[in-house]
């Protein structure tokens, strides 16, 4: 399912793509949500081998969405894969995700990369995406514990998927809500670190400060819904994954962070007593290190270099962001997608 609004410059392509998995053609549906299309764009896609579900809200939210698709498609599927409207897969990523299902899951999270470096902060999206995905996705599992998932790139038992989403409601964060739900009742996420998902990446710093700012508004709410819960649980039921998950939530960004860290580390160095600076500093290259090795070795580069010097505008952006938390979780916060011209191939052969 590829629930979109207003992506019409890249839907279609997208669609496309999603019909050339190596997988049996009789075995899987693409099923384009057109949440407000405009009408040659519908046309082009019922011109495709897909399903086509139209829907409009008052107020529009994936989970109304992916809702009101699940009403109109029945009961009939086996799984299903939610993709973003920009997401393109490798050809293999169904039957990498089967195969975790064949095993036992229910809710397997792929790996989702960067489709596009063009631009400074495209390049520290990237960046932090991959440590993400080596620390709470890969990192996770290795130390026994559910996978985080991201949004998109994620799949799930179709009969238990539409019954959780029945209570949720969320304007913003979706998939943060349905993590820590699945956590509590005992769910364990797998990962699946080579079936790759290509995800547009932000190209310019307002568009970063407007999805961010929309991220942090829902980690904040899911805190303070979630935490005190989850260590009620940890106590009660040994349930450590619901409270690591819940944990998550209290965790500041990468690159806040690291400013907060580096902030700290100068005046550690200037202004605070011996013992305890040392230990400021120990810290802040603890900190440096778990990003370093969490980097993929294609990242070193010139590229990122120069995306670099960007980090410090990033963190005032994030930090203006703190300030503007109040009420954004509660209104739907687009983020326009502009990839157009695709080339899928191309993207795919890179990686």
């Amino acid at each position: 399912m590829i629930p979109g609004y207003k992506e019409d410059e890249i839907i279609v392509e997208v669609c496309k793509d999603a019909l050339e998995q190596d997988y049996p053609k009789d075995k899987f549906d693409v099923i384009a949500i057109a949440d407000s299309y405009r009408a040659e764009t519908l046309s082009a896609l019922r011109e495709l081998p897909i399903k086509v579900i139209e829907v409009s809200f008052e107020k529009s939210t994936k989970a109304k969405a992916l809702n009101k698709a699940m009403e109109v498609l029945g009961d009939e599927y086996d799984a299903v894969l939610i993709l973003d409207a920009d997401n393109l897969i490798a050809d293999d990523f169904l039957s990498k995700i089967n195969a975790s299902f064949q095993a036992g899951f229910i809710a397997v999270q792929g790996h989702r990369v960067a489709k596009n470096a063009d631009s400074g902060f495209a390049v520290l999206d990237a960046i932090s995406e991959e440590i993400n995905n080596h620390i709470f996705r890969k990192g996770a599992r290795v130390l026994g514990v559910s996978s985080a998932i991201i949004g998109s790139g994620m799949a799930f038992d179709y009969a238990f998927f539409k019954k959780m989403m029945k209570d949720v409601h969320a304007i913003g964060g979706f998939d943060k809500e349905i993590d820590l739900k699945m956590c509590r009742d005992g769910i364990t996420i797998e990962y699946v670190h080579d079936a790759y998902c290509y995800d547009e990446k932000v190209q310019k710093a307002e568009v970063f400060q407007h999805q961010r700012r929309r991220w942090l508004s829902a980690q904040w709410v899911y805190f303070k819904r979630y935490f005190a819960e989850s260590f009620v649980a940890l106590i009660t039921k040994g349930n450590i994954d619901f409270f690591n998950k819940a944990f998550h939530t209290f965790l500041p960004p990468r690159i806040l962070l690291l400013g907060f860290m580096s902030i700290i580390f100068f005046i550690s160095i200037f202004f605070i007593p011996n013992v305890i600076a040392i230990a400021w500093i120990k810290l802040f290259v603890l900190v440096v290190l778990t990003f370093v090795f969490s980097i993929p070795r294609k990242f070193y580069s010139g590229k990122t270099l120069k995306a670099v010097w960007l980090l410090p505008k990033g963190f005032f952006l994030m930090f203006l962001s703190l300030l503007k938390l109040k009420g954004a979780n509660k209104q739907f916060l687009h983020t326009k997608h502009t990839s157009s011209g695709i080339d899928s191939k191309e993207i795919k052969k890179n990686k």
